[in-house]
């Protein structure tokens, strides 16, 4: 029998979600905002999008509230990187608000990469924020897996990887 389970999108659960991606210079609006898209398909934009041209650099800033983490969640859920998102959307966890990015670059290829810097990587980020009552909840509910219930995860636990990425060791 195979045990189905609810998936979370944050909507519908009280979370506000802000998505958002500046785009500046050379950067083309139309593949940032496809790389948006393949997270995050229901980020709508209401305007033209022009491309940039010499003379005439790109200066926008993609930016959509209330956008359904659905496919987001089910991506990281098939990449198998849900202890890796535990951690990442809960590094910057303070009270009821976090904020993670996402690479644009692995983005474009529909995969979901975090990035971990200070620094804007090659190829930008999308800023993702979240919002909401017992976030903290919400997160560990929104990543959890069958493997938790050998080798339990929370927030902040001895297992939490390193604000750079590296994977703390434990036997």
């Amino acid at each position: 029998m195979t045990e189905s389970r609810i998936l979370l999108n944050g909507i519908d659960e009280g979370i506000s979600i802000t998505i958002s991606s500046k785009v500046c210079g050379p950067e083309s609006p139309q593949l940032v905002l496809t790389s948006i898209q393949n997270i995050f398909p229901d980020f709508t934009t209401p305007k033209e999008i022009e491309e940039p041209n010499f003379g005439n650099p790109s200066n926008y800033e993609f930016l959509q509230e209330n956008v359904s983490l659905n496919n987001f969640l089910t991506m990281i859920r098939q990449q198998a990187i849900l202890d890796t998102a535990l951690d990442v959307l809960s590094m910057n966890l303070d009270g009821d608000t976090t904020t993670f990015q996402i690479l644009r670059q692995a983005a474009i290829a529909s995969k979901v990469a975090f990035n971990l810097t200070e620094k804007n990587p090659l190829g930008g980020v999308i800023q993702v924020t979240l919002t909401g009552e017992n976030l903290e909840t919400w997160i560990e509910s929104a990543t959890w897996h069958k493997g938790r219930d050998t080798v339990p995860r929370k927030i902040n636990d001895d297992r939490t990887m390193d604000k750079d990425g590296k994977a703390s060791t434990w036997h």
